[in-house]
């Protein structure tokens, strides 16, 4: 088994608890930016200025439907299994709206759909080509991910179920929120390390984005490549990892992996084409 007893907890100021999720996170972020104003060089009528707005922008839009979601997912699953909101796996936010602005809890697919939202309504005010940007994104969304991921694997969230190979996790540190369950595995068992999975998937999801850049036409195309590789992931991944059903026996991220992955493969079988990179060259021309 491999150990982890890392404090998830970086430092503290004061009553601020700043935990190495956040750090992370934060550096997914800036990642993403610096991504987005590295191929504003490649893109066509794209300013600098529109891609910084646009990350102002699409931050708070992510985090807003992030959290939307988890609040929705939490609802449902309370109002199907009260006795796991008596239990506080999950919280009935109709009941304690105010838990809303205080308590812990994002939702992946929620920041992707949110700063997409976001940045829709941005390209309607300054009109530009929303597909094209959207495609320049992809490849920096995937990376922001697996570095976020590498946040969730100190801070023992999102991990799997228990397992009897060498490479399961067991967390150490009680400040870890994989400290409880790993306390109750039996000799020789530990925890799917679903998250390192899901980092080392994600990267090379980012190796065919980085090749298959300004390759698949119509704009929009690699955006809905990315969101189908990944919701393809989801929805395998969910069976490994710990969770409470959401509808229909599936997690919540797992159903909105099969909504996306009908919209998005409907729409690849439709419009999406792959060019040759001579033909894109003159197209620019």
């Amino acid at each position: 088994m491999i150990t982890i007893g890392i404090d998830p907890v970086a430092f503290t100021i004061g009553p601020v608890v700043v935990r190495w999720y956040g750090i992370l996170i934060a550096i997914a972020v800036l990642v993403l930016i610096l991504w987005m104003v590295r191929e504003t060089r490649r893109a066509v009528g794209l300013s600098a200025e529109v891609v910084l707005t646009g990350a102002i922008i699409a931050v708070p839009s992510g985090v807003i439907v992030a959290k939307l979601l988890h609040v929705i997912d939490n609802i449902v699953i309370a109002k199907l299994h009260p006795e796991l909101a008596l239990a506080g796996y999950v919280i009935d936010y109709t009941r304690y709206p105010r838990l809303i602005f205080t308590s812990e809890g994002l939702t992946i697919y929620g920041a992707v759909l949110g700063a997409a939202l976001g940045i829709w309504i941005y390209s309607r005010v300054s009109r530009f080509p929303y597909g094209h940007v959207t495609d320049l994104l992809a490849p920096g969304i995937i990376l922001a991910q697996a570095i976020g991921r590498v946040g969730c694997t100190i801070n023992g969230c999102c991990y799997g179920l228990p397992i009897s190979l060498p490479w399961g996790i067991v967390y150490t540190n009680p400040e870890s929120y994989g400290y409880a369950a790993s306390s109750w595995l039996p000799s020789g068992m530990g925890l799917h390390p679903t998250q390192v999975y899901e980092i080392i998937y994600n990267l090379i999801v980012f190796s065919v984005l980085f090749k298959l850049r300004g390759r698949l036409k119509p704009d929009g195309s690699l955006f809905a490549l990315y969101l189908a590789l990944y919701s393809a992931w989801r929805l395998g991944i969910g069976f490994l990892r710990e969770g409470i059903p959401f509808l229909f026996g599936m997690q919540e991220a797992q159903f909105l992996a099969i909504i996306i992955l009908i919209i998005t493969v409907s729409f690849m079988v439709r419009k999406t084409r792959l060019v040759k990179k001579e033909e894109e060259a003159q197209s620019t021309e």
